[in-house]
């Protein structure tokens, strides 16, 4: 069984990344498992080249000081030449109407003005990516179940048409983790992209600038210290982010503490000491950029070793090869 996960460097990595998805990636990833910086997706959108070349090699240093091992890891660019040659093939098995109906696609389009054609067939793109490693588990959240159906519906096409080449991949809901909400308004999830700061905790914050973010965390007025995440987002996000570094219930977490400020105190302590170890490896990669090549190259290789034979059969069964 091949599971595949990406994570796309569209800002700095932070904590709701780390504690929902890639500590439990580290800890949780079995032998058959993939990751991937999915940096080709970041283009969907207005982009800056400089900075996403320095971001992909953040988050690759990040997945692999995490602890996930390096030879289940790679960046998606690496790989743009045979990406580019399966989706093209998939693109011309795809319908318009099919990548038309993407939700993600419709709901970013809608009323934006100018949209890249990426974003309409990005989708495609995705598939590209499960396809071509033989991924038979996608792990995605609900917003991102249409495209591995998407996938599906490509595989099946293709091999009923022109032969058996493709693993026909599913969705697999991604394990309930952390939902870690942005600091400064918790109606929101804390997000890379965003334009305000203040309430992201990026992993490689100084530990200072993360206690000051979080100490000004947002709350309320009712001091009534109880987790009740509909009445009292704030609170109950710091509870959350608390318990899930310390592996307790956040309801069990909010009868130890008197006060607000007590409560911040104690989330402030325990976030540092969950991202130090985290921060200071990532750190250390990134001050060592021939070792960090290196692991890329060899990771990209042994994709590139995984998706050969799908990519040659792909394109031999479509006509393109002798």
């Amino acid at each position: 069984m091949t599971r595949l996960s990406a994570i796309t460097p569209s800002g700095h990595a932070h904590l709701g990344n780390h504690l929902g998805a890639i500590r439990r990636w580290a800890r949780e990833g079995s032998a058959g498992d993939l990751y991937f910086v999915s940096d080709l997706h970041a283009m969907t959108v207005s982009y800056n080249p400089s900075r996403l070349r320095v971001l992909s090699r953040e988050l690759l240093a990040v997945l692999l000081a995490a602890g996930i091992k390096p030879d289940r890891v790679f960046v998606q660019s690496d790989l743009v030449r045979e990406l580019g040659a399966l989706s093209w093939v998939l693109e011309c098995t795809c319908s318009f109407g099919e990548a038309a109906r993407m939700t993600q696609f419709k709901q970013r389009a809608d009323g934006q003005g100018t949209v890249r054609l990426g974003l309409l067939t990005y989708p495609v793109l995705m598939a590209a990516d499960i396809l071509l490693q033989g991924a038979t588990e996608v792990p995605v959240g609900q917003d991102q179940t249409q495209h591995v159906e998407l996938a599906r519906s490509l595989a099946r096409r293709f091999n009923t048409t022109f032969g058996e080449v493709f693993v026909v991949p599913r969705a697999v809901m991604a394990p309930t983790a952390a939902r870690v909400m942005d600091l400064s308004d918790p109606t929101r999830k804390m997000s890379k992209s965003t334009q305000d700061n203040a309430g992201v905790v990026f992993l490689l914050d100084e530990p200072d600038l993360v206690r000051r973010k979080l100490m000004r965390a947002v709350t309320d007025n009712e001091n009534r210290l109880e987790y009740r995440p509909t009445t009292q987002p704030g609170l109950a996000n710091l509870l959350e982010i608390l318990a899930a570094c310390v592996g307790r219930s956040p309801i069990e977490m909010a009868d130890e503490y008197s006060s607000y400020g007590e409560l911040k105190e104690a989330v402030a302590e325990a976030v540092v000491e969950e991202l130090a170890p985290l921060r200071a490896s990532t750190l250390e990669l990134l001050d060592d950029p021939a070792d960090l090549d290196a692991i890329r190259a060899a990771g990209a290789e042994r994709a590139r070793e995984r998706g050969q034979h799908v990519l040659e059969s792909a394109l031999r069964m479509a006509g393109l090869s002798g």
